[in-house]
C-alpha cells in the first residue's frame, strides 16, 4: 500500500514538474520571439545563450562608445560640465577646469566650485523648462594676486534627463576684443570720411545747378549716393557715441510718447505715401515718460523706416503702447505687414551691418517738393543696432520676432518707468 501511495505521489510530482517546465519553456519562447533570437530552429536554451552573447557584445560596444565620447569631451576645445539633480558635478573636462580654475570637480557641489549666479540660474531654467538655454555674462574671478577680474563668457545648457544638465561654456574674450577693434576702426574711418563727404556734397550741389540738362540725371545720382554715404558715416559716429557714453550721463526730460510717435511717423510721411502704407496706433491718448527726446525720436524713426522699407505696397504699420505699472516697465510694439525676419537670422537682427538675404531689396527714396530727402537711414543695417543702443541707454531692452497674426516683423521695446 505504501508503494502505491509513493508511486501516485511520484507521478503527481512528475506531472506538476512537467507542467511547470512547459510553462517556463512557453515563457522563454515568448521572450525569445520578442527579441527575435536566432537561430529559430534551435532549442530555447541555445537561443538564450546566443541572445546573452549578443547582449554582452552590444554592452561592450556601448562601453567603448561611451569611452570615446568621454575622451572627446575631455579633449574638446570648448569647456563642458555636467551636474546631476542635486547640482553636484558629474563630469568636467580639461577645458572647463582651465577656464573656471577648477581642480578635482567630480562629486562636489557646483556652487562650491563656481561662484556664478548667472550660470546657476541658467542650469535651473534648463532643468525646469527642459529646453536649451543660452546666456552671456561677465564672470568675476580672483587672480593669484588677489585681484578681481571679469571675463566675458557664453554658456549653452542642455537638458539630459533625470535632472541632469550639461553646459557648454565658451570664452568670448577674444570675440569681444575683435568686436571692439572693429567698432573702433569703423568709427575712425567714419570720422575721417565726414569732412571730404561734406565737401563733395557741397561741390555736387553747386554743379547740380550749372550742368546742362542732359547731364543733370548723372549729377542727381551722384548727389544721392553722397547723401547715402553721409548718412552711413553719421550712423557710425552716432553708434560709436552711444556705445561709449555712460548711461548715467543721459539727459532726461518728461516726454509725451504718444505725441512723439505721431511726430516720428509724420517725418516719414513721404516714404509711407509713396508705398501707400498706413499707420495705426493703439494705446493711451497721452503717456508721459522721462527720457531723452531726441534719442527716442531717433529710435522711432529707425523702427518706422525699417517697417516702411521692407513693408509691401498698400501695407500697414501698427504701433501699440502698453504700460505695466506693477512690473515697472512700458512696452512699445512696432509691427509691420511685410514678410518678417528669416527665422535663422532672428538672433542677429540687432548686430551692426546686418541685413537678411531675403529682405535686401531696396526702395527708391523719394524727395519732397523742394528736393530734400526725408531723415531716413543709409540702408546699411545700422538702424536696429542704433535703436538697441538707445533702448539700452534708457535701461531697457529690445526683442525681435515675427508676429503670429500679422506675419511681419514684430519689434518690442521695454523701457523702465522712471519717476518724472
Amino acid at each position: 500500500m505504501e508503494l502505491i501511495f509513493f508511486g501516485v505521489g511520484l507521478l503527481l510530482g512528475l506531472m506538476v514538474w512537467f507542467w511547470q517546465w512547459q510553462q517556463v519553456r512557453h515563457a522563454l519562447e515568448t521572450l525569445l520571439e520578442q527579441y527575435a533570437a536566432r537561430p529559430f530552429k534551435s532549442s530555447p536554451w541555445q537561443r538564450l545563450r546566443t541572445l546573452l552573447s549578443h547582449q554582452l557584445q552590444e554592452q561592450e560596444r556601448c562601453r567603448q562608445k561611451m569611452l570615446r565620447c568621454q575622451t572627446l569631451l575631455e579633449y574638446a576645445p570648448i569647456a563642458y560640465l555636467e551636474v546631476d539633480e542635486t547640482n553636484c558635478v558629474v563630469c568636467c573636462n580639461e577645458a572647463a577646469r582651465l577656464l573656471l580654475g577648477l581642480g578635482h570637480a567630480e562629486g562636489r557641489l557646483f556652487l562650491e566650485l563656481v561662484r556664478s549666479y548667472e550660470l546657476d540660474c541658467l542650469i535651473e531654467e534648463v532643468r525646469q523648462e527642459e529646453t536649451m538655454r543660452e546666456q552671456e555674462w561677465l564672470y568675476a574671478y580672483l587672480t593669484p594676486t588677489g585681484q578681481t577680474k571679469r571675463k566675458p563668457l557664453r554658456a549653452r545648457g542642455l537638458c539630459l534627463g533625470e535632472g541632469h544638465v550639461g553646459v557648454f561654456i565658451e570664452d568670448c574674450e577674444e570675440v569681444v576684443r575683435l568686436r571692439d577693434e572693429r567698432d573702433r576702426w569703423a568709427a575712425d574711418v567714419a570720422h575721417e570720411l565726414k569732412t571730404p563727404l561734406t565737401s563733395l556734397r557741397l561741390v555736387t550741389e553747386t554743379l547740380q545747378q550749372r550742368v546742362p540738362e542732359s547731364l543733370r540725371d548723372w549729377v542727381d545720382r551722384l548727389l544721392e549716393e553722397i547723401i547715402r554715404l553721409s548718412l552711413l558715416v553719421q550712423e557710425l559716429l552716432e553708434l560709436n557715441r552711444l556705445s561709449h557714453t555712460p548711461a548715467d550721463s543721459l539727459e532726461r526730460h518728461p516726454v509725451d510718447l504718444v505725441q512723439l510717435i505721431d511726430t516720428a511717423w509724420q517725418s516719414l510721411a513721404p516714404l509711407a505715401a509713396a508705398k501707400n502704407i498706413h499707420h495705426e496706433y493703439t494705446g493711451p491718448e497721452q503717456f508721459s515718460y522721462c527720457g531723452n527726446e531726441s534719442q527716442l525720436f531717433r529710435l522711432l524713426v529707425n523702427l518706422y523706416d525699417n517697417a516702411i522699407k521692407y513693408g509691401p505696397v498698400g501695407g500697414q504699420v501698427l504701433t501699440r503702447l502698453l504700460s505695466d505699472r506693477e512690473g515697472g516697465y512700458l512696452c512699445l510694439e512696432v509691427i509691420d505687414s511685410g514678410s518678417g525676419f528669416p527665422p535663422k537670422d532672428l538672433p542677429y537682427v540687432f548686430e551692426r551691418f546686418y541685413r537678411a538675404q531675403a529682405r535686401r531689396h531696396r526702395f527708391v527714396i523719394p524727395t519732397d517738393s523742394e528736393g530734400r530727402m526725408p531723415p531716413v537711414g543709409s540702408g546699411s543695417g545700422l538702424g536696429l543696432a542704433i535703436a538697441r543702443q538707445i533702448v539700452e541707454r534708457h535701461g531697457g531692452y529690445m526683442q525681435a520676432a515675427n508676429h503670429p497674426d500679422y506675419g511681419g516683423a514684430w519689434l518690442r521695446i521695454y523701457l523702465p518707468l522712471t519717476a518724472l
